[in-house]
């Protein structure tokens, strides 16, 4: 059941308190979309569906009318997914919600640390709800709300319409200082169309450069007026510290970029770095053109965890360049960049 076609992906959703991820998780158990999602949440009578969209309840699950089911977390995570993946009948994903005081990561790294849930699953998104009114209070005060725009791979920048539209632009550059490398949605009443949350392959990041071969690259700040996302395409070099003009924010992304990396000098140097820098690392993702080696290769982490893979073949004339982003607390960017730049091959 390893193979990637069986893997039911999962979302982790995450946000502070308020920004309105009760709402979405409302609009998934509630609306006729046609598919079948299994929604894990703390308290089910916190998310406040009506009774009669319940068909059924036993004990910890909720079967609703429209084919989804809800269920709550009573201690373990992994038991309840596993009693999930127990039931009759396959969902299309599954879809985890964090409390607002919760930090994602632990939740996400449940899904790649236990091999029978890991078999069966797949990291697909962590997707962060953020309330454009109230993120600048919450950063002074939160270290959790940094920590959830940091770990996500989309960002729905909710109750749009409660600020100006300079306001606006000032919470979204912030969230770029935060994360560069987020999708982000600009909504309101948590109205983004569930097919831009739920199995987007996000967190993978082969699937991810697929989608978007610039995901790893710096962000510009051109709307597409048609639904407001983010398009990227401007190289920048090495790291820049938007943050510090943005926010007094804690967590900042450190870019590199250079050629191909002799393998025998790069890959001890990343495991070593995410050891040592481990508990700092929220997240890391990259590509490297390894010397002698026709491939790309993909990495990523969270913390202390590293992974990396041959993506595919490099295309004709496509230049072999690596770059490498962190997004963390205390990384000391000009070490980084100077131990990166060892590792390239003469």
């Amino acid at each position: 059941m390893s193979d990637a076609q069986t893997q039911i992906p999962v979302t982790v959703l995450t946000g502070y308190l308020g920004a309105g991820k009760t709402t979405l998780l409302n609009r998934i158990l509630s609306e006729n979309h046609g598919r079948r999602y299994a929604v894990i949440v703390n308290e089910f009578g916190e998310i406040g569906i009506d009774n009669d969209l319940i068909v059924e309840s036993d004990e910890e699950i909720y079967e609703m009318n429209n084919g989804c089911v809800c269920c709550t977390v009573r201690g373990d995570l992994i038991r309840v997914v596993e009693g999930l993946m127990k039931r009759p009948g396959r969902f299309d994903a599954i879809v985890v919600e964090t409390t607002g005081l919760a930090d994602p990561v632990p939740v996400a790294q449940t899904f790649f640390m236990d091999d029978d849930v890991r078999s069966k699953t797949k990291l697909d998104a962590v997707v962060a709800l953020v309330d454009a009114k109230h993120l600048p209070l919450r950063l002074k005060d939160s270290k959790e709300a940094e920590d959830q725009i940091a770990f996500a791979d989309v960002v729905v920048l909710n109750k749009t319409d409660l600020v100006t539209p300079e306001e606006l632009d000032k919470v979204e550059a912030t969230i770029r200082a935060i994360n560069p490398a987020a999708k982000i949605h600009r909504t309101q009443r948590s109205g983004v169309a569930l097919n831009e949350v739920l199995d987007r392959g996000a967190f993978d990041l082969s699937r991810a450069l697929e989608n978007d071969p610039h995901f790893l690259e710096a962000h510009d700040h051109d709307h597409d007026h048609h639904d407001h996302d983010h398009h990227d395409h401007d190289g920048h070099d090495h790291h820049h510290d938007h943050a510090s003009d943005i926010h007094d924010v804690t967590v900042k992304s450190v870019s590199l970029r250079g050629g191909e990396m002799d393998p025998k000098k790069f890959f001890p140097w990343i495991e070593k770095v995410t050891q040592m820098e481990g508990p700092n690392i929220l997240r890391l993702k990259g590509i490297i053109a390894l010397k002698g080696d026709d491939e790309r290769y993909v990495l990523q982490g969270v913390h202390m965890i590293l992974e990396g893979d041959h993506q595919r073949a490099w295309k004709d004339g496509e230049k072999h360049e690596s770059r490498l982003v962190f997004i963390g607390r205390e990384l000391d960017a000009e070490r980084l960049k100077k131990s990166f730049d060892a590792c390239q091959a003469a």
